[in-house]
């Protein structure tokens, strides 16, 4: 028996290292600097102008906090609690991971447990820690009633590739159903994660080879379970992390077109497919977009400088969706003046154009977990 427990922890390690490595690859953009982050309640207040509608709600080094008013709050300790989502009734929907399973959890808004809603470590009497599970990711519908999340079943083995499975909010996982069809995902990729519930089905990034052994993703869409559905992106553009805007007919997401970048992409979208994409930020490794709830921009985690922790930035919607010209005014005829007498339109403005509108940086000398996104309620 202390064999095979030996033996299954060493076969979690590699899995860890091996099978969930898109997860992996989102933590391995977290900076690994000499100077610890400091705590976001340790930090200045943000200056009034800069205050952001509502609440957001992060991770740094397993802790949760709320982000209101320019202040932090400290909701959970440093226990691995990561990866917020909203219910909508203001709850939070979180991950609580642990060294070899991860579980979900449903929290009040001041980080106070209400109910667990997966027990995926393995049974006293099992020495295999094969036998655990990992929960990441988890989403719910607008109802209330259906929760998505990325769901390490089936597996064989240690290989952990990830599949998207429902549960009903007040059910368990032995209720659940598998929505992406995982076996037909080449082994050790990382498999299908983070879905975003969408009007008739659901968004999410799936993880594939490249014909040179590569990794890279793909957003997809799918209306039932048991199946891929359809991809929305290329594999060209490596795109991931998906973000539905408030109405609903626009996505952000992080794409690396294969470069050492992450850009931050917005696209509108209708169910099931997605129009022309327009890059708006090509200059920051951009992690875990999230609109605001009033539709005024999207928040984002990225360095500040290269090899700096992920901060807090806030891309204000003129940067995406500038206001229209000005009309130019028509003619109109002088009145008492001869027929067809007109008043001259006026010349063209020499001013200059009005600058771009640049991201707003949030924070500074924090280190957000770049792996866990953002939830914004109002």
């Amino acid at each position: 028996m202390i064999a095979r427990f030996l033996l299954g922890v060493f076969l979690a390690a590699v899995m860890l290292v091996v099978g969930v490595s898109s997860y992996l690859y989102l933590d391995a953009r977290q900076s690994k600097v000499a100077v610890a982050p400091v705590k976001p309640t340790a930090a200045q207040p943000t200056p009034r102008a800069f205050h952001l509608p509502g609440t957001l709600y992060l991770s740094q080094s397993g802790a949760l906090y709320s982000f209101s008013a320019g202040r932090f709050h400290q909701l959970t300790i440093e226990d691995g609690w990561m990866q917020p989502s909203l219910t909508p009734d203001g709850n939070l929907l979180v991950v609580h991971r642990q060294g070899f399973y991860s579980d979900v959890f449903e929290l009040n808004p001041f980080g106070r447990p209400m109910r667990q809603l997966t027990n995926n470590v393995a049974p006293r009497r099992s020495y295999d820690t094969g036998d655990n599970h990992w929960s990441f990711y988890p989403r719910i519908t607008s109802d209330g009633k259906t929760v998505f999340m990325s769901y390490d079943k089936p597996k064989t083995g240690y290989e952990v590739d990830m599949s998207i499975w429902s549960m009903p909010l007040t059910g368990s996982i032995a209720r659940g159903q598998v929505w992406s069809d995982e076996a037909a995902d080449p082994g050790y990729t990382g498999g299908d994660i983070q879905p975003v519930p969408v009007p008739g089905g659901i968004v999410y990034t799936r993880y594939d080879r490249n014909p040179d052994g590569s990794i890279i993703g793909q957003l997809w869409f799918t209306n039932r379970p048991g199946s891929f559905g359809k991809a929305l992106t290329s594999p060209g553009e490596d795109c991931r992390e998906p973000s539905l805007s408030p109405a609903g007919n626009y996505l952000a997401m992080i794409c690396t077109h294969g470069k050492q970048i992450s850009y931050l992409v917005i696209a509108p979208y209708s169910p099931g497919n997605l129009g022309p994409r327009q890059a708006v930020i090509t200059d920051q490794m951009v992690a875990q977009p999230t609109w605001a709830p009033d539709g005024s921009g999207i928040a984002y985690l990225a360095p500040a400088i290269p090899d700096d922790p992920f901060q807090l930035f806030f891309l204000p919607s003129q940067a995406y969706f500038p206001p229209a010209p000005s009309p130019i005014p028509t003619p109109s005829v002088i009145p008492g003046g001869p027929k067809g007498t007109a008043v001259p339109s006026p010349s063209p403005s020499s001013a200059p154009a009005p600058p771009p509108v640049k991201p707003i940086q949030m924070t500074t000398s924090l280190g957000f977990d770049a792996t866990s996104p953002i939830a914004w309620a109002p």
